[in-house]
């Protein structure tokens, strides 16, 4: 949720963030009355409790008729107290109600629009220049004897697949990789939970304007994670962490399930966008103070990783309109992929203020003791989709491909992949 403060303090501020977003401006005027509906109601429940009590001091001191004026008094003041606390009731849950549904407020460098509005930030290497026709993923990996879409949607239906042989190994590397460089600047490895429950998958925003994206478990009431940035976001709730010596970061390996609602026909061709990936995903708690600081170094560490497969990337800055509910600014690599002649997202860094954390309640303790809430960033540092940029990027003539030499000490000190049958 926004820092209600930011709402009472500066509702203009929240009001361009809306317009940012595309997002009814006329939110911000609700919540103002609601929130001053609803801190009325308390001042008033909390001064009838105040006279309730100072008048149940009186009553064992009093006798006769002056008694028995005060306990009339009483039982009044008790009707009042109950009707009070009932309007606060009312007047809390629909604040929250509408406060939950307000997205983060957007940073005020981050550009308006919708999802091809972004800012290209930097390009880094260029496309190469192929003396043949070059060849998509899903040909490259099937000679390859890497990927099997065929019997995916056989045994699980579209937008399934299995990575078999050297397709397994390369995801394992991977993900071994990219968790090597995680453990070298300090993050926690983490191996999280497939399933959450409502309060987490709420608590992070994903059940928003975004919630037909993800999988339930209706009979259980739990929630198949889409990224491990849930369960990590989760970790925390209802906890005072300490940040004084620096950020607190994981990096975590899990299965990631996607419904991909709304995207029929669009990207049915191989692995690109499927229902379930695998990822490594950093996640990071610290002082809100640090956290753009720490969005910049998110972003460093993912263009480490892009570097170490060798494929040319550009850095956007995602527009307002596109971002999720919990971010405040998104910055995308996106790599070029031959076969499509474009570039495609294969890793995001989201900075999420304190939103994800005022709403799972995760805090640290600021240099005079007091609980405030922390912020929370995420950055993907490899998934399932790298695949296809190194298959396509680093393919040869003869439907080999060239691995990437970062990559060889994970697959074995293979330097080449090479079809099936050759």
């Amino acid at each position: 949720m926004i820092d209600p403060r930011t709402l009472r303090d500066n509702p203009d501020a929240v009001r361009a963030s809306q317009r940012t977003r595309g997002e009814d401006e006329g939110v911000v005027d609700k919540l103002l009355s609601l929130d001053t509906s609803r801190r009325s109601a308390i001042a008033r429940a909390d001064k009838l409790r105040a006279e309730q009590k100072q008048l149940s001091k009186l009553i064992p001191k009093a006798q006769g008729d002056e008694r028995a004026v005060l306990l009339t008094k009483g039982k009044e003041l008790a009707a009042e107290v109950k009707a009070a606390e009932t309007e606060q009731a009312q007047a809390s849950e629909e604040f929250d109600e509408l406060h939950r549904s307000v997205p983060n407020v957007v940073h005020p460098d981050a550009p308006a629009g919708g999802e091809d509005d972004f800012v290209v930030l930097k390009h880094v290497g260029t496309p190469r220049e192929f003396d043949f026709k070059p060849k998509d993923h899903l040909d490259l990996g099937e000679a390859l004897g890497a990927i099997d879409m065929e019997r995916g949607a056989k045994v699980s239906g579209s937008r399934f697949y299995f990575l078999t042989g050297i397709g397994a190994q390369l995801q394992l590397a991977l993900l071994n990789m990219a968790t090597s460089q995680a453990i070298e600047n300090g993050f926690q490895l983490m191996i999280t939970p497939a399933l959450v429950r409502p309060e987490i998958m709420a608590g992070t925003g994903f059940l928003g304007a975004h919630s037909s994206e993800v999988y339930r478990l209706r009979d259980e009431d739990l929630y198949l994670v889409g990224t491990s940035e849930v369960p990590l976001a989760g970790y925390h709730a209802d906890e005072i962490l300490d940040v004084s010596a620096g950020p607190t970061r994981y990096a975590g390996w899990s299965s990631c399930f996607r419904r991909e609602a709304g995207t029929y026909g669009k990207d049915t061709r191989g692995i690109i966008r499927v229902h379930q990936f695998d990822k490594i995903e950093m996640f990071t708690y610290c002082d809100p103070k640090d956290a753009e600081a720490e969005h910049a170094r998110l972003l460093g560490w993912e263009e480490q990783m892009l570097g170490k497969i060798e494929v040319p990337y550009r850095v956007i800055d995602t527009a307002g309109g596109d971002l999720g509910s919990s971010a405040s600014r998104k910055f995308d690599c996106e790599a070029w992929f031959p076969s499509q002649e474009r570039y495609r997202e294969l890793t995001s860094t989201s900075n999420c203020t304190t939103f994800q954390a005022r709403r799972l309640n995760v805090r640290y303790r600021d240099e005079n003791g007091k609980p405030q809430t922390a912020a929370t960033l995420n950055g993907t540092l490899a998934t399932t989709r790298w695949i296809v940029a190194i298959l396509e990027n680093h393919q040869q003539e003869d439907g080999s491909v060239r691995v990437p030499e970062a990559l060889r000490p994970y697959l074995g000190g293979r330097e080449v992949l090479t079809p099936k049958g050759k």
